[in-house]
C-alpha cells in the first residue's frame, strides 16, 4: 500500500508541476513518517524514497537508528548517514543535542537561541546541519514560527553560525477553504523567500521553500514550493 501511495503522490506532484509550467524535478518529496514505525519507513525506502520528516524528536531518533542496519544490508549504503532525515517539529532547548547529532536537516528553527545551540552541538565529523526557518506566514495563533517581519533579521543571524547551512524557509499555514485561497497564502511565503534572497544580505542565496502537505500540495507547488511534506497520503491516517 505504501509503495502504491508513493506513486500516487509522485503523480500528483508531476501533474501539479506541469500545470504550473514547472519541471517536476524542481520539487522534492519529504515523506512525513511521524507516528509510523520503522517498518513503514523501510517500505518507503524499498521504493526509492530517501528523505523523511519527523515531528517528534525522540521518536525520530529511535527510527533513524532502527533503519540504519536495514539500509546497509539491503541498499548497499554506508551505515553512518545513508538516508536523509528532517526534523520538522518544534524544538525545545533540552532536545537540541539530539537533533544536532542525528538529523540532517532542521526545518523548524524560529529562534536564534535554538539555532545557536544546534550550531554548538553539531558534531564536527558530520556535515553542516541544513536549516530552514519556520515562518508563521498567516499569523496563526497556534502555529510556531518567526513573523514575516522578523524573518530576514533571523536569517542573517542564522547564516553566520558555524556548523549550520541556511537553506530556506518553511511554512505551515492554517487550512484554506479552496485552491485559490491556498495559493494566495503560499504565495506570501514565496514572496518573502524571494524578498530575502533579493536583499543580498546572505552569504549565499536560499534554495529551499518547504510548503505544502497532503491537502494542499498542488497549491503550494503552484506558488513555488520546492519541497512538499506529505504524510497521510503516503502512510495513511494517524
Amino acid at each position: 500500500m505504501i509503495v502504491r501511495n508513493l506513486q500516487l503522490v509522485r503523480d500528483r506532484i508531476t501533474t501539479a508541476c506541469v500545470a504550473a509550467g514547472r519541471d517536476p524535478a524542481s520539487v522534492r518529496l519529504l515523506a512525513v513518517s511521524k507516528t509510523f514505525g520503522a517498518d513503514a519507513v523501510i517500505d518507503a525506502m524499498s521504493d526509492g524514497q530517501r528523505a523523511f520528516g519527523e515531528n517528534y524528536i525522540q521518536e525520530g531518533v529511535d527510527k533513524i537508528l532502527a533503519v540504519r542496519g536495514w539500509e546497509a544490508d539491503h541498499l548497499g549504503l554506508p551505515p553512518s548517514r545513508p538516508s536523509e532525515w528532517h526534523c520538522i517539529g518544534p524544538i525545545q532547548s533540552n532536545k537540541t543535542r539530539l537533533v544536532a547529532e542525528h538529523f540532517d536537516w532542521v526545518q523548524s528553527v524560529d529562534r536564534l537561541k535554538i539555532a545557536q545551540r544546534l550550531s554548538e552541538q553539531r558534531p564536527p565529523h558530520l556535515p553542516p546541519l541544513q536549516v530552514c526557518l519556520q515562518v508563521n506566514i498567516d499569523g496563526g495563533a497556534t502555529k510556531s514560527g518567526v513573523t514575516p517581519q522578523d524573518a530576514q533579521a533571523l536569517a542573517v543571524e542564522v547564516a553566520r553560525l558555524p556548523r549550520l547551512q541556511l537553506r530556506g524557509l518553511m511554512s505551515i499555514p492554517e487550512p484554506a477553504p479552496h485552491f485559490v485561497a491556498a495559493c494566495a497564502v503560499h504565495k506570501r511565503a514565496a514572496d518573502l523567500f524571494d524578498q530575502i534572497n533579493r536583499a543580498g544580505v546572505l552569504p549565499q542565496a536560499m534554495d529551499t521553500l518547504s510548503m505544502g502537505m497532503t491537502a494542499d500540495l498542488e497549491a503550494a507547488i503552484h506558488a513555488g514550493s520546492t519541497m512538499v511534506r506529505v504524510g497521510t497520503a503516503i502512510f495513511g491516517a494517524r
